[in-house]
């Protein structure tokens, strides 16, 4: 009897001394669920993290869909299957109170919190909370530009109303204005964007409509006006950025909203037009109060399943140093969340001469209403009242208005979905 509990338990010993190895001499492999990235910033700065984390941990790429959607369901799909290989997720600011409300989000540590909010711009963190509490990280950001032709005009018009009649004075040979109407996200950017610009928002809390009359009837006009412009694209019911941008290196527009990514793009492509291009911020609805540019970027969260959750935050800690920010936005073009990084000369070497546009446009952005748990619903009720803009009427949207605030209203009653 006494040899059994004797076997027994240098059994147990043996188990429990590999255990100890094991957790004491193998990194961690963290799985960061992301969608790839083509630059290759995030998988660098990955490398560095994974290097300098002294054999703690060691980041691993698993690539989602190059479509947010695809992108989101998978997630979701995983997620809601306690899957314990994700560690790491890539989250589209537009999904926090989702995945928040969920329960798939870790909570963030105080120590981490505090190193990762550090001159962290105000509109940047919004996307990163639910219910109050930061609940994802923040890598990197994105907000959208006015681009217009120098050659053509001699400033940038304040307004939309402004860009449309300059627009329409120069005609639809040269005048056009590239925008994004086609029924997905874009669409909401749009409209979220001029709502805000305008003084309401479509939210007033989490599950709360707001969408004040007067202002939202007056952001929606807009709309109706340019997508009834002969300075339309003439695909505006189904344009997106791509073909924006395609749009406005052709030569016969003389203003695009779109991304940064704009830039090099022209330069690449039709060096021509590039060299007559220019960046201003984005155009408001009034002259009276400023406009309120879209938001996007990716922030991080940790898998509430994750069995590396102290490993995991150690590395969200690495990746979003202000060094790694700098080093995804050389590569990528993606804009820091740090306001002081823009003083850094290498950000200038980015965005050479608007820099200090995008600070501001991030700085002054509205975001979407990302703390809804029910957004995707959300922007498929938006999407749907609004698309096309075309049957917008300019001169009286009331019945839009009325469209959009009931599918609203709707929409956030629901949980989400799959």
């Amino acid at each position: 009897m006494a040899i059994g509990i004797a076997l027994v338990a240098l059994a147990f010993g043996l188990v429990a001394c590999g255990d100890d190895d094991e957790s004491a001499g193998g990194a961690a492999t963290l799985n960061w669920f992301i969608f790839n990235e083509p630059s290759g910033g995030p998988q660098k700065v990955a490398k560095r993290c994974s290097e300098q984390s002294n054999g703690a941990y060691t980041i691993n790429f698993e690539y989602l869909p190059s479509q947010a959607d695809a992108q989101r369901e998978q997630l979701v799909r995983r997620l809601g299957a306690e899957d314990t290989s994700l560690d790491l997720l890539g989250l589209d600011v537009v999904w926090t109170g989702e995945f928040a409300n969920a329960g798939w989000l870790a909570p963030i540590p105080a120590d981490t919190e505090q190193a990762v909010t550090e001159n962290v711009f105000e509109p940047v963190l919004d996307t990163a909370r639910f219910e109050d509490e930061l609940v994802v990280v923040p890598i990197w950001s994105n907000t959208q530009l006015l681009w217009y032709r120098k050659d053509r005009v001699p400033r940038a018009p304040e307004t939309w109303d402004e860009m449309i009649d300059i627009g329409e004075r120069l005609g639809p040979d040269t005048g056009r204005i590239q925008i994004q109407g086609n029924r997905y996200e874009g669409l909401v950017v749009w409209a979220n964007a001029l709502i805000e610009s305008a003084g309401t928002s479509i939210l007033s809390g989490p599950k709360e409509i707001l969408l004040e009359e007067t202002p939202t009837e007056q952001a929606l006009g807009i709309m109706g006006r340019l997508s009834n412009s002969p300075v339309a694209p003439p695909g505006i019911t189904t344009s997106n950025e791509d073909s924006a941008r395609l749009g406005f290196e052709a030569g016969n527009s003389t203003f695009q909203i779109n991304y940064p990514f704009v830039y090099p793009s022209a330069k690449e492509n039709a060096p021509d037009v590039f060299r007559q291009m220019e960046a201003a911020r984005y155009p408001a609805v009034d002259r009276d109060k400023p406009s309120a540019p879209p938001i996007g970027g990716i922030n991080i969260g940790v898998s509430s399943f994750s069995e590396h959750k102290e490993e995991a935050f150690a590395a969200i800690e690495c990746l979003v140093k202000p060094e790694n920010q700098l080093e995804i936005a050389e590569l990528g073009g993606l804009p820091p969340v740090r306001s002081d990084l823009y003083d850094r000369p290498e950000i200038e070497k980015v965005y050479p001469g608007f820099a200090e546009l995008i600070r501001e446009s991030i700085q002054n952005a509205g975001p979407r209403p990302s703390q809804s748990p029910a957004y995707q619903d959300l922007s498929l009720a938006i999407q749907r009242a609004l698309h096309p803009t075309t049957k917008i009427d300019a001169q009286n949207p009331e019945s839009t208005y009325e469209g959009l605030r009931d599918n609203v209203e709707k929409a956030i009653k629901r949980e989400g979905l799959l």
